[in-house]
């Protein structure tokens, strides 16, 4: 037989399965926890040797250990170009953690240094427009005491100019395809793939969650990076948008597939910063753990009840904190977030039309994924409108990411496990 033995490193439980690569089937399911504390290797190895993994199994790895890949943004304009690339960054699996605009100053340049990104995604403008701020803030990372990779996908008359000012002063530079090579127009999948590769370059060894260089060779993909994959592969497959929620202990991420209007595309509801159809937003406040303060304070704040949080964990108040999480979380995706006082919101989702409904996490897959989903789909009162006659269902073995990491070198076996959600 041969196997592949996916395996998804997270910051709290390594998770792992075999998948027979001729059938599709999973022939095994381990979860132990994560051993950042000494070497995150030993804990894989333990995964793997509970599934019945060999020497001969193809082994696939993602990880969210360590935090994830942090990312920061600088771009052109906040409603364009910078919002572009936000959305871009939330697709590769990135935990978005600054966004800057127009010409970079020194106080600008602190705050941007001040919210630790593992990577910088550089854009501006679109090609063949200009190209001052692009070159302008490349000049000013130049000269700042950051030291972290680039990935500069802006203007493409301006990007090689761009990039040998950040090479000159020794930074490591990744060049790839405009983000938005036209108003309107998003392109995320150069930019998508160029975060994956200088995440896997970069972070995962600087992370320092292993000793030697065996981790980072294994690593394909970060977590969440994969998870959409899987979620990108299961829409193409029913041909209807997916809704995903996954509540975990410190973040609750959300994806969604939807189903192209061209209308959106090309009409005059058109979004200047391009619509992405697949789309993933993380809530770094939301967790069911050490996210747990954050997840009572957003409730409070959007008026959602809660259990008595004096009292002992319970499963009944951990689902309740669950599902107020997903709530709060699936708000701000599709409400869309404000770039600053005044603002308009921007990259809102319209999922009226999804069909299924996806739940993930640890609570939900114990017993309260129910609860959690019925919460979700009962919403009324968050100022969005949530989906009709969608099916929900659990991701009870953590099927997606498994999915995800095999699409593209075993795509019949990753849609074999898709079809048992």
């Amino acid at each position: 037989m041969t196997a592949a033995v996916c395996v998804d490193v997270g910051s709290t439980y390594t998770k792992a399965c075999r998948v027979d690569l001729g059938t599709g089937e999973m022939t095994g399911r381990a979860e132990v926890p994560t051993t950042s504390a000494s070497d995150v290797l030993q804990g894989l190895d333990a995964a793997v040797a509970l599934v019945g993994g060999s020497p001969t199994d193809q082994l696939y790895v993602c990880s969210s250990a360590g935090g994830g890949l942090r990312l920061a943004v600088v771009g052109y304009e906040s409603l364009v170009t910078a919002e572009a690339g936000h959305r871009v960054g939330l697709s590769a699996g990135a935990q978005v953690v600054h966004v800057a605009s127009g010409n970079l100053d020194g106080r600008a340049v602190t705050a941007l240094r001040e919210s630790r990104p593992d990577v910088i995604l550089l854009v501006g403008g679109t090609d063949g427009g200009d190209s001052s701020v692009l070159l302008h803030n490349a000049r000013r990372l130049a000269t700042s005491r950051l030291r972290v990779p680039v990935v500069l996908a802006g203007n493409a008359e301006a990007r090689t100019d761009a990039a040998a000012v950040l090479e000159d002063r020794g930074i490591s530079v990744t060049v790839t395809s405009n983000v938005l090579p036209r108003i309107g127009v998003l392109d995320p999948g150069p930019a998508r793939a160029a975060i994956r590769d200088v995440f896997l370059r970069h972070v995962i060894g600087g992370k320092k969650l292993s000793r030697g260089g065996r981790f980072a060779s294994l690593v394909r993909a970060a977590t969440p990076d994969a998870v959409l994959a899987g979620v990108e592969l299961l829409a193409d497959l029913t041909g209807k948008g997916v809704l995903v929620v996954d509540v975990g202990g410190a973040t609750t991420d959300v994806y969604s597939a939807l189903v192209p209007d061209a209308e959106l595309e090309t009409g005059p509801r058109r979004d200047v910063a391009g619509t992405l159809w697949r789309a993933r937003t993380v809530e770094g406040d939301l967790g069911v753990a050490v996210g747990a303060p954050g997840t009572v304070a957003a409730a409070t704040a959007e008026k959602l009840a809660l259990p008595d949080g004096g009292q002992p964990p319970t499963p009944e108040s951990d689902r309740s904190l669950a599902a107020a999480a997903a709530v709060v979380a699936l708000r701000r995706h599709a409400r869309g977030h404000s770039p600053g006082p005044g603002r308009p919101r921007t990259g809102g989702r319209d999922l009226r039309e999804v069909r299924l409904v996806v739940g993930s996490g640890g609570v939900l897959r114990h017993g309260g994924g129910r609860y959690v989903l019925e919460a979700v789909l009962a919403d009324t009162a968050g100022g969005w409108a949530a989906p009709t006659g969608a099916r929900t269902v659990v991701d009870e073995r953590y099927v997606l990411a498994a999915a995800g990491l095999l699409a593209i070198d075993h795509r019949d076996a990753a849609v074999c496990l898709l079809n048992t959600l």
